[in-house]
This record gives C-alpha cells, sequence and structure tokens, in this order.
C-alpha cells in the first residue's frame, strides 16, 4: 500500500494531533522533549505496510476514514466547524479526536482507537538501526542492547527454499510450527516418519532477533502486531513465525490446573485430561523445555506484585520458565525483557531450539514464508493442502502436499479460518473463541522500575482464580513493556497528559488481570477467506475483569505506588500515600463507569477452544484423539482444541495436548521405510 500525497497530509497533521510539539513544563530539563512532535517521529511507509497488512475489510474501513477525515462534512460528526482535518487548529484537532474518543457512536470510537494506536505505537516504538528513536532518552529507555559477538549467525535448520512450483510428498503434513506443531513435528519424525511443516512466518535466529520493537512485531506477529477484533475493541497478539507463539512469548510455563483438567473432562467427554497420562505428557514437555523457576532476580514490576500481594496477605508464587543456560549477568537479565520480540541468545526453550531442532535433525522438512490456502479431501479423508511460498526475492510460487495424515496447528484464529475454508461446515466450527481478556493496571513509583528489563514476568497472584465459588476469576501477573505498547495501552485524555506519562515511563510498572472468561466469541471467513473475529466482553465476565483490577489497585497501593492508573478511556487515577488510597471512591465507582467497546482498553494474547474437543460429535469439532469428527485423517494439534479456556497462559497445556496427539499418530501410523524425497525442479535448502 502507498498513500497519496493527501492522504500523508492528513496522517501527519492526526500524528501531529496524537503527539503535539508543546512548551515545556516551567523548570523542565528536556525542553526537545515537549517539542517533538508526532510527523518528526512517526514513518508513514511502515504505517503502510501495517496497514496493508490487515484483512481486506480493514484497509478499505481505514481509506474511507482518511477520506472523510479530508471533508468538510468531518465536522458534523463533532459538532465543529464544517472542515478537513487538516483545516482545524490544533485545539480544534484535539477536541474533535475528544469527542470521537467518548461518542457514543460506536464507528468513531473505533475510528479513534484505531488512530492513537498507530501513532502512538510507531512515535515511541519505531526506530532505526542507526538513529534509535529520539524520545527514548528522554524517557529513559535504553533501546536494543548491543549485538553480542558471541551469538551464532548461523542458522542450525535449514529449510526449504523452492524457486518454483514444488510439490511434496510425506507421512505427516504438519501446519504450523508453535507449541502445537512443533511439538507434533519433533515426536514423529524422531519416531520414523517423513514430516513436512508448512509455516506462515519468517525463519528468525540470534542476531536476526534486533530486538527494535516495530520491526520485530512487523516481522514476527500476526498482522504485524495489528490484530483485533472486528469491533477493534480488543487488540490480539498471536505469534507467527518459526517457532510461532514460543518464539515470542513471555515463557511463562504454567501446568493446566487440575481443576480446568477436571472440567474438561466431565463437561466435555475428554477423559484424558483428568488422567496420569497427561501429566505425563505435561511432564514430558516441561523436560524438553528445562522448565524451572531459577531465574536469579526479578525485574521492577514483578518485585512490586510480590511485595504488595504479600503484604497484602494474599498468595503469590513463582512462575516456571522455560529458559536454559541463562546466568546472572546484566546482559542476560536485561536481555529477557526483549525476548518477546525474540531471544537473540537462545536462553528460551521454545520449539524452535527444541522440538523443530529434533525434527530437522531426524529428517523432517521445514518450508516458511509458506500460506496454506485449503487442505486438500476425497472421500472423506484428508490428502495433503494447496499452499501460496513467498520466495525471498517476492515471488509467489504454488504449493502442493499430499500426505497421509495432516496435522492444524495454525492457532485458534487460523486454524478454523483454513478449515472452513477448506469445506468443512461442522456447527460449531469457529465458535466458542476465548480470549483470557486482558487489561493493564499501572502503577507510578517513586524510584526506577525500569520495565523493559528482566523476566517479563515471574511472578503470579492466584487470590482471584475462582471467585463466587466458580472456576472462573482472574490472574494477576506482569507484562513486557517497551514504549510502544506502553504507549498504546496507557489511556489518551490529550496530546499533553500523554506526553507527561511517557515521560514517567521508567517509573511505571503495570500489572495484567488476565481474565478465564466464561462466555465467547466466534472465528468465521470473509469472502476472501481471511479470518473475521467477533467478541464482546460478557457482563458476567467484565464482573470478574473489575475485580481483578480492583485487586491489582491494591496491590499497587501496597507496593508503595503514589498513583494508580485505572484502564478506562476517561483514565480515573488513585492517589496513595504510605500504602494507604486517598479516593477510594474512585475506586469504588468503577463499575458504574460505561465498558463498551473502544471506551477501554482491552487486549489478548492468547486464544482457544475454536476447534474444541469433546466426546460429543454434535457440540465439539475435535475429538479426544485430536482428529476431525467430520474428515478423517485431520488433526488439529493448538490451542483450538482446548475444550474451554484455559485460565493459564497456554503454552505448556498446547504442548501436551500436542504430545498426546502425536502418541495417537505414532500409533495409527506405523513407521515404514521412507519412500524418497520426490524431486523438485529449483529446489533447495538454506541456511
Amino acid at each position: 500500500m502507498q498513500f497519496t500525497e493527501a492522504q500523508c497530509a492528513t496522517l501527519r497533521a492526526l500524528a501531529d494531533a496524537f503527539i503535539p510539539c508543546l512548551p515545556a513544563p516551567e523548570g523542565a530539563p528536556d525542553p526537545a522533549y515537549w517539542a517533538r512532535c508526532g510527523s518528526a517521529g512517526v514513518d508513514l511507509a511502515k504505517a503502510a505496510r501495517l496497514i496493508e497488512a490487515q484483512t481486506a475489510r480493514t484497509r478499505q474501513e481505514f481509506l474511507q476514514l482518511l477520506q472523510l477525515l479530508d471533508t468538510p462534512a468531518l465536522g458534523l460528526t463533532w459538532f465543529g466547524p464544517l472542515r478537513p482535518f487538516g483545516r482545524l487548529a490544533p485545539e480544534q484537532r484535539e477536541k474533535l479526536l475528544q469527542s470521537w474518543a467518548a461518542s457514543n457512536v460506536p464507528q468513531l470510537r473505533k475510528g479513534f482507537q484505531a488512530l492513537r494506536k498507530l501513532f502512538v505505537f510507531l512515535f515511541y516504538g519505531g526506530s532505526t538501526p542507526e538513529q534509535g528513536n529520539f524520545v527514548w532518552e528522554h524517557i529513559g529507555y535504553p533501546g536494543p542492547q548491543v549485538p553480542d559477538p558471541a551469538v551464532a549467525a548461523e542458522k542450525p535448520i535449514r529449510t526449504l527454499q523452492p524457486t518454483q512450483d514444488a510439490h511434496y510428498d510425506c507421512d505427516v503434513l504438519v501446519i504450523g510450527s508453535g507449541a502445537g506443531g512443533g511439538v507434533v513435528a519433533g515426536e514423529l519424525a524422531a519416531a520414523g516418519h517423513e514430516v513436512l511443516v508448512l509455516e506462515k512466518g519468517p525463519y528468525f535466529h540470534g542476531p536476526d532477533f534486533t530486538q527494535r520493537e516495530v520491526d520485530m512485531l512487523g516481522e514476527l506477529y500476526e498482522a504485524q502486531g495489528g490484530l483485533s477484533t472486528q469491533d477493534g475493541g480488543i487488540a490480539l497478539l498471536a505469534g507467527s513465525c518459526l517457532g510461532g507463539g514460543t518464539t515470542v512469548n513471555w515463557a511463562g510455563a504454567f501446568r493446566t490446573p487440575d481443576y480446568v483438567r477436571e472440567e474438561w473432562a466431565r463437561e466435555h467427554q475428554v477423559p484424558h485430561f483428568a488422567t496420569p497420562e497427561f501429566s505425563r505428557s505435561l511432564d514430558a514437555v516441561s523436560q524438553a523445555l528445562s522448565v524451572n523457576t531459577e531465574y536469579p532476580r526479578h525485574n521492577g514490576q514483578n518485585q512490586a506484585l510480590w511485595d504488595g500481594s504479600r503484604a497484602l496477605g494474599q498468595e503469590v508464587k513463582l512462575i516456571p520458565r522455560n529458559e536454559k543456560g541463562l546466568t546472572d549477568s546484566e546482559q542476560h537479565f536485561c536481555g529477557l525483557g526483549y525476548s518477546g520480540f525474540g531471544d537473540r541468545h537462545g536462553i528460551k526453550q521454545g520449539t524452535l531450539n527444541t522440538y523443530l531442532q529434533t525434527a530437522f535433525e531426524h529428517g523432517a522438512r521445514l518450508l516458511c514464508a509458506t500460506t496454506v490456502t485449503r487442505i486438500t479431501l476425497a472421500r472423506g479423508r484428508a490428502t495433503g493442502a494447496e499452499a501460496v511460498h513467498t520466495t525471498p526475492d517476492g515471488r509467489l510460487v504454488r504449493v502442493t502436499v499430499r500426505a497421509r495424515r495432516v496435522v492444524v496447528a495454525g492457532g485458534s484464529i487460523q486454524t478454523p479460518a483454513l478449515l472452513l475454508r477448506s469445506g468443512l461446515r461442522h456447527p460449531h466450527l469457529g465458535q466458542h473463541l476465548h480470549l483470557h481478556p486482558t487489561v493493564a493496571v499501572s502503577g507510578l513509583y517513586r524510584q526506577r522500575i525500569e520495565p523493559w528489563h528482566g523476566p517479563m514476568m515471574s511472578v503470579v497472584n492466584d487470590t482471584f482464580t475462582r471467585l463466587e465459588g466458580s472456576n472462573f476469576g482472574v490472574k494477576l501477573e506482569t507484562p513486557p513493556a517497551h514504549p510502544g505498547l506502553m504507549a498504546m495501552v496507557l489511556p489518551w485524555r490529550s496530546g499533553r497528559q500523554h506526553k507527561e506519562l511517557m515521560q514517567q515511563a521508567a517509573h511505571l510498572g503495570s500489572f495484567i488481570v488476565l481474565t478465564r472468561d466464561r462466555d465467547g466469541g466466534r472465528v468465521s471467513v470473509d469472502r476472501h477467506g481471511a479470518p473475521c473475529i467477533d467478541y464482546t466482553l460478557s457482563d458476567y465476565d467484565r464482573g470478574h475483569l473489575l475485580r481483578g483490577v480492583r485487586a491489582a489497585a491494591e496491590v499497587h497501593v501496597a507496593a508503595g505506588a503514589h498513583s494508580v492508573l485505572l484502564p478506562h478511556g476517561t483514565l480515573p487515577t488513585l492517589r496513595a500515600e504510605n500504602g494507604r488510597l486517598l479516593n477510594p471512591e474512585v475506586l469504588a465507582g468503577l463499575p458504574y463507569l460505561s465498558w463498551k467497546a473502544n471506551q477501554f482498553g482491552l487486549y489478548s494474547a492468547h486464544q482457544m477452544s475454536t476447534c474444541r474437543m469433546g466426546g460429543n460429535p454434535a457440540t465439539h469439532p475435535t475429538s479426544p484423539t485430536g482428529e476431525l469428527y467430520e474428515v478423517q485423517d485431520l488433526f488439529v494439534a493448538d490451542a483450538s482444541a482446548f475444550p474451554a479456556c484455559s485460565g493459564v497462559n497456554p503454552m505448556l497445556t498446547v504442548m501436551a495436548l500436542a504430545h498426546h496427539t502425536a502418541q495417537h499418530l505414532k500409533a495409527s501410523l506405523p513407521a515404514e521405510p521412507a519412500r524418497g524425497r520426490v524431486a523438485v525442479a529449483g529446489e533447495q535448502e538454506s541456511r
């Protein structure tokens, strides 16, 4: 996508409205920070690439929004002058944005939030290798680490590099390489089966992980980090690279809670979840990932969660993490904070460094930058797939695969979309989407917190996981915190208010309220076959989320925060002194605010249950073995097969489920002598 000059002018005016040039407060030591305007720091070429990565509908809506902003009719949306945005005075532009943020018209709130997130993310998170980012020194952010010459540049996995249309034969085709697909590939290749892995994203390793926020989200995440629900109310983070979510997640390795396993076994007729057999699968993947709690120390916000929770007498635990070779060096400690952009040092043991490496060493073939368009079916069985590979120089080549078994592990958004594109029609396919709806509650501390360093999550408060005697509630954890995502999460009330908050970034610590949602949404496909995500937070789940917000605020106060920013667009703020809340009426009034889409920031890094597994074929698309009821030889092995929401960060549960499915595949697919590779003209292997 390339913006016209008129569109660029409107975008630059918007950037300056969200991040204005302002006179510095009296006595401020860094007037240059206040004088920096958005248009000077936002790369419109990166904005264009981000918009291009969205669905056709989203792109069209964005262009229509720019068209509205460039017409006099814009004034009708806020009862202002009948002028285009570019001809408004700076104070009028800000009033328009404030009007849209508080509007009763859902489309205007959606437009405001889309523009806000775009500009503050690119302004604070964008950088170049040569110049970094001008504002980072003013907010205390150090930026990427100096490259470590000890990091091996040579890639240990050689991926296929077809240069023309290609055909492959295999025993097992695995679509997706994350927590589910990686485990299946490693287990089956080690058992002697011919395995081919197709991955939509790229293969990055070592120094490829530059730690530059905007660039890495653009390379390693679905829709370049811009994925959201159709109403724009929930921003979604999903890995899209070799290793999937395990390459970019926060390294929390939670075992599936016993009460969730028992619920799944009982309510969804999947008895193996409650057996020692599933426990052995959890043990096996934990061992493969070197899961442990032997990290040397917490970062500032995890320490605050620990201290505040204990001061209140609440249960707090260490989070097991899948890391290996970690030392107490500053380089390793600081580097952990960047591993949400991929781990340059190879400390995090995702599938990239474990199961996929095992698969490659046992002869599996891996093909990245390849989008599967459909699964091929014949007489009620899966026979392979059709896909499109993008070569390094941008050419598209067709890929066809013939396979004895097909395992889909593209995640809970892409897996149901692929199955629907392939002609499957189970009435529950794509339904029951769970997201762990999440909000951030931030505290300002007098001491430096520096939330971008150290383990992103090392402490969890489980006091509120089972509210009102149910299996539903919230966990209190901490998120990764770098300037782009931080700027997106912090509410914007005005250009000055937002700049003031961002200037205090080094003193800001955030807790997330992660909700085990009872009520879900759905994934469907548009006429192009792209996924459409619909989700509305139910009253029941919102009640639990707000209980978690209160709890997180109280922990911040107990930990010594002097201000707590509550997660609503009106930015209700608590004041505290010496661990005592000074304005409790603000916290008490939180449930009485309006909580419609785009009136508050709602996020999800976990998507689950859209192809849920169960014993009833009428209500569950996937059988307890992982095979779909509707089509034989077609399996699902990712979080979409969860019978319901996991209630914990799902990586280890996905891997254990995939491990269980892989054992069934081994038993149903006896090892045979290798049939030999089909020669493909122009095919190469590359490091």
